[in-house]
């Protein structure tokens, strides 16, 4: 078996995202909502971490009903996280530290108070009607059976045209029809405002769902729970993909701009739904989320079996995404059926994070242990809690308050937060974990410097040296003149590890202490949790 070699420096295949959701992320003007002065101030903090890209949720100018994905106006800055200007700054305040600026782009739908929707409304014979997805009843009732991805029917009805118009979210969040090239154009023109001002890449929201089903045929019975995705006809249609060449023609227009595609699917995922988008070379996305470990229970042998899953459904040109939480799932640091020792999962999810191959995707609070909050019910903001409330709490727990320090709200706002900053911010802080050698955060800082000094951790292959048994994974990252060994134990107990063959080389991360700094032979005893990182010997090397 061969193995890459060196290669050069590509930003968002071997840099460190970091997701910024910008509501929670830091108030600048008591107004109890972050901002991007917030961010801005904040970008000395990224830099220390060692982050090369921040991925911003959107903020466009927005009712605010799907908190930024519902877009009034793709041209302007929502009031609420300040104005252009502060834009333009913190793009060159970024840039200036070399870390690169993504935005959220949500290609397949609008807010219904776009001036787009609101004339393509306003009449049937409308200038602009074919700019939105429009149908008649069918036999007295809806165009079809699709559902909304919040629950009920896909469909609203406009009393005044006496026609349906389509919606996959929220009803005030109408899909566009981008079957329609004059819409796509304006849509193009938009990307492009954005692309000259400096934005180096977009993450792409619910890009498999921009395409639909030309025919509106019904989606399989059970949509959602038990059909396989590839058969449903509101989403993953070719039109997706013909759609995604087009941006692509457009941003390799420019240099070193990234597409980044959110293709969710049900758990427990569907890494080969995911991999199909993908072209970075030509005419797909560069990177695409696979969210099959946030589905997984926490154990060695599942965490194995879904990367190597993972990766075999990749074609060897392209590239992973490593991602535990974002905006929309509950935070990795205490996510239902975590259990018990959350810190020591927490140590290994880092590690795992900046050592597998893949661009890691590091959500805010994440590098501190953030918790998902407990949000009582008067308190909730997010629409879909609201409505499933108590089956479904929603995605407020995961959109908590930065937690900067033990002052009042967390040094989030000298303000009233807009969600409740988490009972825990007194102990879980950055400030506090800056002063403390051993938290999470200054492993977050440690394994971030390993992987920018050992070229195999950034470019290298990915080799497997076990399946997870006994609790314990083993893997190898590989290029030509280098070899890290990265060795995981998964649970509470001491385990006897007995190699196949003997490991030479110096330990450079260890959560063990007095562990000492070189390794030699087959046989190590592991305690608990303990984590492990060896640059072999050269002549231990297999390339």
């Amino acid at each position: 078996m061969s193995f890459s070699k060196t290669e050069d420096f590509i930003w968002w295949k071997h840099g460190v995202i970091y997701h910024i959701y910008p509501l929670s992320f830091f108030d600048s003007n008591a107004d109890g909502i972050g901002d991007l002065v917030g961010i801005n101030s904040k970008l000395d903090y990224l830099q220390n971490l060692g982050v090369d890209a921040i991925w911003l949720s959107p903020v466009y100018k927005s009712p605010m009903l799907d908190f930024g994905y519902d877009v009034e106006n793709y041209l302007e800055i929502d009031p609420v996280f300040g104005k252009m200007e502060d834009f333009k700054e913190l793009i060159s305040n970024a840039h200036n530290r070399g870390i690169k600026v993504i935005m959220d782009l949500i290609l397949n739908h609008t807010s219904d108070q776009h001036p787009w929707f609101l004339e393509s409304k306003s009449s049937r014979s409308s200038f602009k009607r074919d700019w939105y997805i429009w149908k008649d009843p069918k036999r007295g009732g809806r165009p079809n059976n699709w559902s909304s991805a919040l629950g009920g029917s896909a469909w609203a009805f406009d009393p005044k045209s006496s026609q349906y118009y389509l919606h996959s979210f929220l009803p005030e969040q109408p899909d566009l029809n981008w079957e329609n090239t004059e819409m796509q154009r304006a849509f193009f023109d938009d990307i492009i405002f954005w692309l000259d001002l400096g934005v180096d890449g977009f993450r792409l929201d619910a890009i498999n769902m921009i395409g639909k089903d030309p025919e509106f045929r019904n989606n399989p019975m059970f949509f959602g729970l038990f059909s396989n995705s590839m058969q449903w006809k509101s989403r993953n249609q070719a039109r997706s993909y013909q759609l995604i060449k087009d941006l692509r023609k457009l941003l390799d227009l420019y240099d070193e701009k990234v597409l980044i595609g959110e293709i969710y699917a049900l758990p427990p995922g569907n890494p080969n739904l995911a991999a199909s988008y993908l072209n970075s070379e030509h005419n797909g996305l560069h990177l695409t989320f696979d969210f099959s470990i946030v589905f997984r229970y926490w154990s060695a042998r599942m965490f194995h079996t879904c990367f190597e899953k993972s990766y075999s459904s990749i074609p060897l040109t392209e590239w992973a995404c490593i991602v535990f939480s974002n905006h929309d799932l509950n935070r990795s640091f205490n996510r239902p059926f975590t259990g018990h020792h959350k810190y020591q999962k927490a140590i290994i999810k880092a590690v795992l994070q900046l050592t597998l191959k893949g661009t890691p995707f590091i959500y805010y609070g994440e590098e501190i242990g953030m918790p998902n909050s407990n949000i009582s019910r008067k308190q909730l903001t997010d629409p879909i809690g609201k409505k499933f409330w108590p089956f479904y709490e929603g995605r407020d727990a995961a959109r908590t308050p930065m937690q900067w320090d033990d002052s009042k709200h967390a040094g989030f706002t000298k303000g009233t937060p807009w969600l409740p900053v988490d009972k825990d911010y007194l102990t879980c802080n950055v400030e506090a974990q800056q002063l403390n050698p051993d938290s999470l955060l200054k492993v977050y800082e440690h394994l971030i410097k390993l992987r920018k000094q050992y070229p195999a951790l950034q470019f290298g292959e990915w080799r497997p040296l076990n399946k997870g048994e006994r609790d314990i994974w083993i893997y190898d990252r590989v290029i030509t003149n280098e070899t890290i060994t990265v060795i995981i134990n998964f649970v509470n107990k001491k385990r006897k590890l007995l190699m196949n063959a003997p490991i030479q080389g110096q330990i450079i991360f260890t959560t063990i202490k007095n562990r000492l700094s070189e390794i030699e032979g087959n046989l190590l005893f592991l305690d608990p949790y303990e984590v492990i990182l060896i640059k072999r010997k050269a002549e231990k090397q297999i390339v």
